[in-house]
């Protein structure tokens, strides 16, 4: 668990209002045997890494240390080895459940105790005026012959075949060139390129480029004008006019695909060997789709109508938490296309402040639905019995070819999964309790 530690000797941090509702101050005590303890762990810890003339390292006793250095250097991480017993003892006495990570503060510290107070913040009262009978209509799922037939053609374009054309270059061709670039006469750094390939229309290049090279033949050069973009991220670059000096060596084209059994063998897809089996296949994926679609927006309206008739006061720490959370879910995404979150800002001209603010109201609506969730929890006694658990886990296994250990890792915890079926069970719940039939 994370804390936020902070100590000014004896006088404690100002810390948040003492009337805010869902603030809770729990001042608690460390001392004795128990604090000694901790001192002495904490040089034990780091007595490997202590440097001190006449003594090899990790052999220093604690006596010469501290008489050195003094105890309080040991302070803060003696405190570190107490603070979750002793936040857990705090949370206990108070019988207060805390719905964020504390903010500790250390009011004293001696070689005799240390006092810590723990700023807590509680789960908030939750008044739902109305939850049932808010008549909510779903929409019909309905999938036409004109969207199957886009499906199709979408295939047909994606599969496609390039094949060598005679002729000029023509928009949505892919053409083979090599390039190289000059400002002022002189050629700089990544403007230049060997058999590289570009599709005709795709704007991969700066604007006018692409546009530039319709029209020419195979094997022809030709010089193109263009101007770097003011916003181009090359300072030496922006806004600036260019040559770029231009050999077509092949010019490629899409070559229409047929509904035939060499086109479905190369689409792979089980039990599809017919125009018939293809349509009948992607409708039931269409299908598939617009239900969860269709489920998301009913959720979506639901969860709308029964905020609109709630009465709470989300306490900011709970909004920020979330924002953390969904910035960090934001940061792995990222890492999978290999960009790191200051790489994103650059590109997007953005900062984490602003980010911070695009994310403040899904945060915002995350938390309060989770707070609308969890009170219809209670309200209407929605349990998960040992077995559902048991259940879910089996086929969960069996669907994705997993192990029980796997499951706990992903969830980091079976209870964890318990909730999220404690969940389904509550969107069912309302869904029954809503939904216009």
């Amino acid at each position: 668990m994370k804390y936020l530690f902070a100590y000014k000797g004896k006088e404690c941090i100002k810390s948040m209002e003492k009337n805010k509702k869902n603030y809770v101050e729990l001042t608690r005590k460390v001392s004795g045997d128990e604090w000694n303890k901790a001192i002495h762990d904490a040089f034990e810890k780091n007595k490997k890494n202590i440097k001190m003339d006449g003594f090899r390292p990790g052999k220093v006793p604690f006596d010469v240390y501290v008489k050195k250095n003094g105890m309080e250097s040991l302070f803060l991480e003696a405190a570190d080895l107490v603070i979750s017993k002793t936040y857990l003892e705090a949370l206990e006495e108070a019988k207060v459940i805390p719905v964020v990570e504390p903010k500790v503060n250390i009011k004293n510290v001696s070689d005799k105790e240390i006092e810590f107070v723990f700023e807590v913040i509680t789960k908030p009262e939750l008044k739902i005026n109305k939850y049932k009978d808010l008549k909510i209509k779903k929409d019909e799922l309905v999938v036409t012959d004109e969207e199957i037939d886009h499906e199709i053609e979408h295939l047909l374009e994606h599969y496609a075949e390039l094949v060598i054309k005679d002729g000029k270059v023509e928009d949505g061709d892919t053409v083979i060139i090599d390039y190289k670039g000059k400002l002022d006469g002189v050629e700089f750094e990544g403007g230049s390129a060997e058999n590289y390939s570009l599709v005709i229309g795709s704007n991969t290049f700066i604007p006018g480029f692409e546009e530039q090279l319709i029209g020419m033949n195979k094997e022809e050069t030709k010089d193109i004008n263009v101007t770097f973009p003011e916003d181009y991220h090359a300072e030496n670059l922006k806004g600036k006019d260019v040559v770029f000096t231009v050999t077509v060596h092949e010019i490629k084209t899409k070559e229409a695909r047929k509904l035939d059994e060499e086109f479905f063998e190369d689409l792979g897809m089980e039990g599809v060997n017919s125009e018939e089996t293809l349509k009948n296949s992607i409708k039931e994926h269409l299908e598939t789709h617009k239900k969860e679609d269709i489920e998301n927006k009913f959720i979506e309206e639901l969860m709308d109508s029964i905020s609109k008739n709630t009465e709470v006061e989300i306490p900011d720490e709970m909004v920020e938490e979330e924002i953390h959370r969904l910035m960090h879910r934001y940061e792995e995404n990222l890492k999978y296309q290999g960009i790191t979150l200051d790489l994103y800002y650059q590109f997007t001209k953005t900062t984490e402040e602003d980010m911070k603010k695009q994310l403040e109201p899904e945060a915002f609506k995350n938390v309060m639905y989770r707070l609308i969730l969890e009170e219809i929890i209670k309200l209407e006694k929605i349990e998960v019995s040992d077995e559902e658990l048991e259940d879910e886990i089996k086929k969960m296994m069996e669907k994705y070819n997993i192990t029980r250990e796997d499951i706990e890792k992903e969830y980091q915890s079976l209870e964890n999964l318990r909730y999220d079926l404690q969940m389904r069970k509550t969107f069912d719940k309302l869904s029954e309790l809503n939904e216009v039939k």
